[in-house]
């Protein structure tokens, strides 16, 4: 099948997710927030809590698309440090906190990304992991960073895309995953499901 005949849907609400698929030139056709309860379950792991949440974002839209031409493509991000999940904090004081446990050393940006194919239902989905090394921050770097507001709405309070940058000297693996969405393995599923942009 091709691009023109096979439509791409988007089921997240993260303006960053579309900007990196533009990247590489895909255009999602179009843009349907999937509204499911993102709480992990009791004793949940990161990596099983990011995969769980982006099959569910996903089945949640392709529900409402059943039996037609579209792909239905969905991912979650999670920043752990060890076995501990760093959720988008709701006050500056919990993303003080999260840059305090990440200052000085290494955690993993999980992303769980699921495509399905609504014409037969199909499903694809899969972890990345990315480690990512913060120097150690400063008391004054970590009051400009909440000051700066960018923490909001970030997994682990932070945008590698953005003023963080500066505290990261060192990442294994995908850095667009950091981001949000590995490209590299999200524009090979999109293939495998027929897609071509």
């Amino acid at each position: 099948m091709s691009a023109g005949s096979l439509r791409l849907v988007l089921a997240s609400a993260s303006p960053r997710r579309r900007d990196l698929l533009g990247q590489i030139g895909i255009a999602a056709a179009e843009v349907v927030p999937a509204d499911i309860d993102e709480t992990p379950h009791q004793q949940e792991l990161p990596r099983p809590f990011a995969l769980r949440l982006a099959v569910e974002k996903a089945r949640t839209v392709a529900g409402l698309r059943a039996g037609e031409p579209s792909l239905v493509l969905a991912a979650d991000t999670v920043v752990a440090a060890g076995r501990r999940i760093l959720d988008k904090p709701e006050s500056e004081a919990q993303a003080r906190k999260h840059l305090a446990l990440l200052s000085g050393r290494r955690h993993n940006v999980i992303t769980g990304v699921s495509l399905i194919r609504c014409s037969d239902g199909q499903e694809w989905s899969r972890t990345i992991v990315t480690q990512v090394r913060f120097k150690r921050l400063s008391d004054a770097e970590i009051d400009a960073y909440i000051a700066s507001d960018e923490w909001r709405g970030k997994a682990g309070g932070y945008a590698i895309q953005g003023r963080a940058a500066r505290f990261v000297p060192w990442i294994g693996g995908s850095y667009s995953n950091v981001v949000g969405l590995p490209l590299t393995e999200t524009a090979n599923m999109l293939e495998t499901a027929g897609y071509s942009p």
